[in-house]
């Protein structure tokens, strides 16, 4: 920390040999909606920095959290009638599911929405208002009369002042570009009630940040902040740092202002506190000293990866409130650039807007943190997921070329050695060669050039192919007499197998752990990958990563597109009871659904589900699996031998439990109450039902 007496972070060049201790941080999802393979770029990229931390031997954690306060969490809870704190909590679980399946290998992820982070932002106000740095003035807003709510720019919409385009954002249209107040928007009206917005005053608290001017110039130039981040900054410097606003008017979800009856701290205020909050819970459950980390005098490395969307708060307003309330700021600040997506921006209407959920229903994610990797720089530019370029190179890398060393050499071994690999390396010099690559590689990760690290790892493999293809011990292997060269040949080849996997253990947690289960190697370290496997039994050999299918990815993007049209369909009818009516249907289209009889022939609990039972009904002959969220109303061992009712010709759908084959008929509020539709008297199972 330059700007509090303290050199920045050395060169990686200068510190691979000694301990460090390290914090890493993601900037924290919005918990208003699902995780998108854009988010996962931020989160691959830390995860795989992270995990290279580890494997050569430093203490670092990774802590994130859910960004859990604002109007929009508070609005949405709203329209689906839960409380906020329920909207964030299943969010969160959603959030968890999708980076665990993602291999995001947090230490800790928490929610903004907190005691620690309560008690952080409180602390964290209070002294920078003891200093002189928060001050109050009124302000006037825009006011939604009916909803009785200030409007946030984004909830107000109407006519572009420029080029007159309709349904604009009340600071900036989509149409032209231009941006300008609310004020200025014609015919404006509120997108939460549709009413026409006046204004209200009201007062407002704000961080003086122009008092942090020249500690923030300092600390910019010095190295925490890639050179193109810091030059952009510089045109803010030009510009004038203006004041921030902290505050928010009830209604509003989030942490009240002390002393601020009605005023609750904006979520940009609270959300990066959620960093230390994360830490400080961490903390808590591993016995770590909060203080040795984010306190002034802390020797801790700590580094934020970040959108270039968000740099301004995490550049200039986090840093001058770190340093004016007495804590450590950054080591560095490290942005990244958006994702297109066969380059294009992420659409909606293209059906390339693809949530992470999606893609694991059909696709391997350590395919999505490969193909990443091998596109990451240490800059901000965009990158692009081009899915055709996607499918060739995880196809042409990771299966044509380093999987495919293990596939080649392992048959041998296990046929005919029993699995028993040589004694001594046929060629030291080609794993001397390869150990020796790791010194470049390793720079590569630590600075952040995943993409240079990939070229010079697959580089290694096809050294490693041409090896295998030069001796050819298929052909040793018909010859007699030459059984030591075949098994000297592959181990080999396994051993140059092992490095590569321990050089892609960051970008491939799951593949590598499943190398080493088969390898029967202890985890994979930078310090460990230089010594061989030899006089060693491996096991028999598995396929670690299989080929992506072009139809798989086609799967993947029909039901991005489903997923958007279910999101934009208009919320139903209310009926004169309350009841939401469902979209009208054709008769044709009721005379689609074939109702069958079948027969409950075997009924079990979903181990995870709290709702669902796995029925497995007869129907004359076809058996069908379904999964029927009627747990809570019945007993599996009740069920069975009973006749109910299926919807026969219904898709099987693929769920996070398994795939159903079908529908059963039930009616009832819900939860216990909840009946199964019996057929009449003397039905049999495979009867069609009118």
């Amino acid at each position: 920390m330059a700007a509090q007496g303290r050199a920045p972070a050395p060169p990686a060049e200068t510190r691979m040999s000694t301990t460090r201790r390290i914090l890493v941080t993601s900037a924290l999802p919005y918990a208003n909606g699902p995780i998108h393979v854009g988010h996962l770029v931020e989160y691959v990229q830390t995860d795989i920095w992270a995990r290279f931390q580890r494997m050569r031997g430093h203490e670092c954690y990774y802590v994130c959290a859910d960004d859990a306060h604002g109007t929009p969490i508070m609005l949405r809870a709203e329209q689906e009638g839960i409380t906020p704190e329920e909207l964030i909590e299943r969010v969160g679980r959603e959030h968890r599911a999708d980076f665990a399946d993602f291999r995001i290998g947090f230490d800790n992820y928490h929610t903004t929405h907190s005691p620690e982070n309560r008690e952080l932002a409180t602390l964290i106000y209070e002294r920078l208002k003891a200093g002189g740095h928060i001050t109050t003035r009124v302000i006037r807003q825009a006011w939604d009369p009916e909803r009785e709510i200030f409007l946030p720019d984004r909830y107000i919409r109407g006519e572009c002042p420029r080029c007159g385009a309709p349904d604009q954002y009340g600071d900036a249209c989509e149409a032209c570009g231009a941006t300008y107040t609310p004020e200025e928007l014609r015919n404006p009206r509120s997108a939460i009630s549709g009413a026409k917005p006046v204004e209200r005053e009201s007062l407002h608290y704000f961080f003086r940040l122009a008092d942090f001017e020249p500690m923030l110039r300092e600390w910019t130039r010095a190295g925490h902040l890639q050179p193109e981040v810091a030059n952009k900054l510089d045109e803010w410097f030009a510009a004038g740092l203006k004041e921030w606003d902290i505050s928010r008017d009830a209604p509003y979800f989030g942490f009240e202002i002390p002393n601020a009856p009605g005023k609750y701290f904006y979520v940009w205020m609270d959300a990066p506190v959620g960093y230390m909050a994360s830490f400080k819970n961490l903390c808590a459950r591993t016995g770590l000293d909060f203080d040795e980390w984010w306190g002034p005098d802390s020797e801790t490395e700590l580094y934020h990866f970040i959108g270039k969307d968000i740099i301004y708060f995490h550049a200039l307003f986090w840093p001058a409130m770190l340093h004016g309330a007495g804590f450590r700021t950054p080591s560095a600040v490290w942005a990244h650039g958006f994702l297109t997506v066969d380059g294009q921006k992420m659409s909606k209407s293209r059906g390339t807007f693809i949530r992470a959920r999606t893609y694991l229903d059909h696709l391997d994610p350590e395919w999505l943190r490969y193909y990443f990797a091998a596109k990451l720089g240490p800059g901000v530019e965009d990158i692009d997921l081009n899915l055709d370029d996607f499918v060739q190179r995880v196809n042409s890398d990771l299966v044509g070329k380093v999987v495919n060393i293990a596939s080649r050499c392992a048959g041998f071994i296990t046929k005919r050695f029993g699995g028993r690999l040589a004694s001594a390396l046929e060629r030291p010099a080609l794993h001397e060669r390869f150990l020796a690559a790791g010194a470049s590689i390793a720079e590569a990760y630590e600075r952040r050039e995943y993409a240079r690290a990939v070229r010079e790892i697959m580089a290694l493999a096809d050294e490693a192919n041409r090896y295998i293809d030069e001796r050819k011990p298929w052909f040793l292997a018909r010859e007699a007499g030459r059984e030591a060269e075949v098994q000297a040949v592959c181990t080999m080849g396994l051993d140059l197998f092992r490095i590569l996997m321990g050089y892609l253990k960051p970008v491939l947690p799951r593949v590598a752990g499943d190398a080493e289960a088969f390898l029967r190697c202890p985890p994979l370290t930078w310090v460990n990958i230089g010594e061989p496997l030899l006089d060693h039994t491996v096991a028999p050999y598995r396929p670690l990563l299989t080929r992506v299918e072009r139809k798989a990815v086609d799967a993947m993007l029909a039901d991005a597109r489903a997923d958007l049209e279910r999101e934009a369909a208009p919320p139903p009818a209310a009926a004169p009871g309350g009841e939401p009516l469902a979209p009208e249907i054709t008769i044709e289209d009721f005379q689609k659904v074939d109702l069958r009889v079948a027969r409950i022939v075997a009924a079990e609990a979903v181990e995870g589900a709290d709702r669902l039972l796995r029925l497995t009904l007869d129907l004359g002959g076809p058996r069908r699996t379904v999964l029927a969220g009627i747990r809570q109303a019945y007993e599996p061992e009740a069920l069975v031998g009973r006749l109910t009712v299926m919807v026969a010709n219904l898709k099987p759908r693929k769920m996070r439990f398994g795939v159903s084959e079908g529908m059963v008929l039930a009616a009832g509020p819900g939860g216990r109450e909840l009946w199964l539709i019996a057929p009449d008297e003397g039905a049999e199972p495979g009867m069609r039902v009118k």
